[in-house]
């Protein structure tokens, strides 16, 4: 078998073993974002926290989160695999093993990680495993990568809350998200970055169940703030 089982072509994640060597060079991220002219690389200002999402194609997800109040910058790349340095083309035949995340640097002064889930859950279906609607491939899953032991928290408050909501809602998925420990990033080549706002016709193919996620209900996520 290979990556697709042959049968219902579904992807799987490769082991370490299966993964595709890597390179000793780096992509080099532009210096600043297209958009609101914020780094896209540390040093970042003082008082800024983190945090790191997977919810399809980096494209959509990335405007999705730059637009969201309190957001000092986004970058997207590549992360939660196995493979150094890969780059898009890599990623694209699921044998890094690595997910298209968007990173988030953000105020807490303005905003919260609470938001920053809620707006993650809302942006896509997290029912659908290693896919989102036509994207199909481990590089589209749904993941959460935290930054210390409060995200963790949080996002798995988060997630069986969202589940609850789906359930009432009627909507019949079980989330798939993976919530784990962030890992290295590695950034996508510049073409990649603001990919939207330079294209803005371009492919989005995020879309949500529809469902209101209830952060705040009950105390979910309020450790993070």
């Amino acid at each position: 078998m290979g990556l697709f089982d042959r049968l219902d072509r579904s992807p799987r994640m490769p082991t370490p073993e299966e993964a595709l060597a890597g390179s000793a060079t780096p992509i080099a991220p532009p210096e600043r974002h297209f958009v609101s002219g914020a780094r896209l690389a540390p040093p970042f200002p003082d008082g800024l926290e983190e945090a790191m999402f997977g919810l399809g194609c980096f494209w959509g997800a990335e405007r999705a989160l730059w637009k969201a109040p309190g957001v000092y910058s986004t970058m997207v790349g590549y992360s939660a695999g196995f493979t150094v340095n890969p780059t898009y083309k890599q990623v694209c035949t699921g044998q890094t093993g690595h997910n298209e995340v968007v990173k988030v640097v953000y105020d807490p002064t303005k905003t919260s990680f609470d938001a920053l889930l809620a707006l993650f859950w809302e942006s896509h279906d997290p029912t659908q495993g290693m896919r989102q609607g036509n994207d199909r491939g481990t590089q589209y899953r749904s993941g959460i990568y935290t930054f210390g032991a409060a995200q963790r928290e949080a996002a798995l408050a988060s997630k069986a809350a969202y589940q609850a909501a789906l359930r009432d809602g009627g909507h019949p998925g079980t989330i798939t998200t993976e919530v784990l420990d962030a890992g290295p990033f590695y950034y996508a080549e510049e073409y990649h970055q603001q990919y939207l706002a330079k294209n803005p016709d371009g492919y989005c193919g995020l879309g949500g169940t529809g469902v209101a996620c209830p952060i705040g209900v009950g105390g979910v996520g309020a450790r993070a703030r």
